[in-house]
């Protein structure tokens, strides 16, 4: 195998910064002021005020700008390297989105401007909700969900208002084994029983499962399209029409857009609602707790029971409606994480409807790529065709011990951030890969080639797998003691 780009160079140690710095230390030097001039106390406001805090760090400019960049050093993102984390499209964010964002127009508005001052920002927003509709096949969006996780919830909310409208109280939520983790505690929170249902042994869920299940008390069916093994649930329509004939909605995750964006229409197989995650398909950063963005689309039908306020065209201006009254409410401050907002539409822009089809067949073509250069050197569990991700097991290498965590830490070593591991939860040791359309073919072989040297030495060495990772600068932790003792702060007396 060629060098791997993992850590064997300089790797600078970082002490935390109460440990660093000497008493009388200063970042800046200010002038002194008048010799008759009063104490801060009796100009702060007491409230701005604090107290000495003991062992509070001392440190000078150079220490504190050397400190912050070593420890940036330490963080890997989708701008050091290759991210294959499956289910989470950790493609590349393209600069030109933030450069977008940071325009003065947008950067510095203010969540409290009138409408009639934000006529261009509303614009903008009005614009991103038709083009994700034109994407989906849905008629409505809304904005407003911080997260994808919220935008699941929101449609679980006017699903349970939707049947309500209708003198229905429905009781029940159909899911797959193959859908997103969150949907299950998206349907709980509003207070729905969840029924999980059994794949196939394809991988792909079947009407005859649907049917089985699908009962007056169910409200809906909430699916994953395509699932988290990666596959295209081949059946929505007939699955659609079951559930429709027996009075319930069809929800689609919409965490998996990036595989059939510009190819397959969620709306036009029978999906009520679906949530666009655009921290995924539509390049928004992840991270850090947010800030996120969770759009969701709805049927003409369900765009009544919208949160407030909704954006309407008025001549050629823009407004937002509060006068909804058939509307689930506010859903969270304002609307919506406005500079990811941007970010999204400045990324449909910049691609265009060709782009986006193109970048969805590249991410299935890298996926498909990986899948067959490590076929049979990985157990492949299902030999359906996936899309945008590939998942293999563990299996092969359980025979000398090795084990899919394992795998993972020695990616480490070659210089790569593993894939999701034990996801999802129906294979048994699961290594979970998704590319993303942003990697070229060089890095994807340089990718492969660490899979193949690690599969190599669980054969050969598997002592060399089981101590991974050992390039980096600290070694494999105790992940048990990490969980259950998780050191969250510095105390005086080093406990």
């Amino acid at each position: 195998m060629k060098e791997t780009v993992g850590t064997t160079g300089l790797s600078l140690n970082e002490p935390l910064a109460f440990e660093l710095g000497s008493p009388g230390r200063k970042g800046c030097s200010l002038p002194a002021g008048p010799a008759d001039a009063p104490p801060a106390s009796e100009i702060l406001p007491a409230h701005l005020m604090r107290d000495d805090i003991e062992g509070f760090p001392e440190l000078s400019e150079a220490e504190v700008a050397r400190h912050f960049t070593r420890l940036s050093q330490w963080n890997f993102g989708v701008d050091s390297g290759t991210y294959p984390l499956g289910s989470c499209t950790m493609k590349y964010n393209p600069k030109i989105n933030e450069e977008i964002a940071a325009l003065a127009g947008f950067r510095d508005l203010h969540p409290y401007q009138p409408v009639d001052l934000v006529q261009g920002s509303l614009a903008l927003m009005a614009a991103l909700e038709a083009d994700l509709a034109e994407v989906s096949g849905m008629d409505s969006v809304t904005l407003q969900p911080s997260a994808g996780a919220q935008g699941e919830l929101t449609g679980m909310m006017i699903i349970r208002a939707w049947h309500a409208s209708r003198g229905s109280e429905r009781t029940r939520i159909l899911i797959p084994d193959t859908a997103h983790g969150t949907n299950p505690a998206s349907s709980a929170l509003c207070g729905y029983e969840v029924v999980q249902i059994p794949s196939g042994e394809d991988g792909i869920l079947t009407p005859e499962a649907v049917a089985a299940a699908m009962d007056d008390q169910v409200a809906a069916i909430m699916l994953t399209n395509p699932n988290t093994l990666g596959i295209f649930e081949a059946h929505i329509d007939a699955i659609a029409e079951i559930v429709h004939a027996r009075g319930g909605l069809v929800y689609c995750d919409g965490a998996n857009l990036n595989a059939v964006m510009g190819t397959f229409r969620p709306g036009d197989a029978g999906s009520d609602l679906i949530q666009f995650n655009l921290h995924k398909t539509f390049s928004t950063p992840h991270g850090g707790g947010g800030p996120g963005s969770g759009p969701l689309g709805v049927k003409a039908a369900l765009a009544p029971f919208l949160p407030i306020p909704v954006i309407e065209r008025d001549g050629d201006r823009y407004r937002l409606d509060f006068d909804r009254p058939d509307s689930i409410g506010r859903l969270r401050s304002f609307y919506g994480n406005f500079a990811i907002l941007v970010r999204a539409y400045t990324y449909i822009k910049s691609m265009g409807a060709e782009g986006l089809g193109l970048a969805s067949r590249m991410a299935v073509l890298n996926a498909n790529y990986i899948r067959a250069q490590l076929k049979g050197r990985y157990h492949l569990p299902f030999e359906t065709p996936s899309l945008h991700e590939c998942i293999f097991s563990d299996r092969n290498q359980r025979l000398h011990g090795v084990h899919t965590m394992d795998i993972a830490k020695r990616l480490i070593d070659y210089g790569f951030h593993p894939p999701t591991v034990y996801f999802p939860l129906v294979v048994p040791g699961a290594i979970m890969i998704e590319p993303t359309e942003t990697e070229s073919l060089t890095s994807l072989d340089r990718f492969i080639e660490a899979m193949i040297a690690i599969a190599d030495e669980a054969e050969a060495d598997p002592d060399q797998v089981l101590e991974a990772p050992t390039r980096t600068r600290v070694t494999r932790l105790d992940e048990v003691k990490a969980a259950r003792k998780p050191r969250l702060r510095w105390l005086p007396d080093g406990d």
